[in-house]
């Protein structure tokens, strides 16, 4: 599991049978990767998520025929670190770098 942050949503109007019609996101990692990532809990742009890959992420949304290997598996409302650590993030909490 990663901790990542929503950049955007995806549009996508033409898709595989297997990402049926399933909400898309743009995410960024701690080094400014970007990922592409399904959306099953309706993260929004600036929300901290954690994610889920490989074959976990198809049982993440709760429909195996979908066809990803990252995926949303909640929005992050707070965590703590040690003080000093990482970068300022959501409800005080830091994301470790």
């Amino acid at each position: 599991m990663e901790i990542l942050r929503v950049d955007d949503s995806l549009v996508c109007t033409r898709r595989v049978a297997g990402l049926q019609q399933m909400s898309l996101r743009i995410l960024r990692d701690s080094k400014g990767r970007r990922h592409v990532a399904v959306d099953p809990v309706g993260a929004r742009p600036g929300n901290w998520v954690f994610t889920v890959s490989g074959s976990a992420a198809r049982y993440a949304t709760g429909d195996f025929a979908v066809l990803t290997d990252l995926t949303i598996a909640g929005i992050i409302d707070n965590w703590t670190t040690e003080p000093g650590e990482g970068q300022q993030a959501v409800g005080g909490g830091r994301l470790s770098a």
